[in-house]
């Protein structure tokens, strides 16, 4: 556990493994500097906080591809990975300094929870 739940970060990580059973790994991440806040896996090979940092520059990426096209006053809410039997949600907070990388089974979780859980929370880290 790489986290207490006594930060906004922490409570947040500890929210999103009660809301969703299936939940492989998820971390609250400061998108400046691309280290996890608050993090927890369920698997051994999954960790959060090395897919913290490279989220963080496909987050960055989409950002720069976003202002060369021009599409002033849009901002990304979230970004949906799907693998063969994984879900990869990102979900930006709203003031765009934080995010949480969500990492459920696919078969077992509904995509439909799983974005609104990290939308609730994503309202959280305000």
């Amino acid at each position: 556990m790489a986290y207490s739940t006594s930060s906004p970060a922490g409570q947040c990580v500890q929210n999103i493994i009660n809301s969703l059973p299936s939940l492989m790994a998820v971390a609250v991440v400061d998108i400046n500097s691309g280290m996890a806040l608050a993090s927890h896996s369920n698997s051994p090979s999954l960790n959060p906080e090395t897919a913290a940092a490279y989220n963080t520059e496909v987050i960055k990426q989409k950002q720069k591809a976003m202002a060369a096209l021009k599409l002033q006053g849009e901002r990304i809410d979230d970004i949906l990975i799907t693998l063969s039997n994984q879900l990869h949600l990102i979900n930006v907070s709203e003031d765009g300094k934080k995010f949480i990388y969500l990492v459920v089974n696919s078969r077992e979780t509904n995509l439909a929870i799983a974005r609104d859980v990290c939308r609730q929370e994503a309202d959280m880290l305000k």
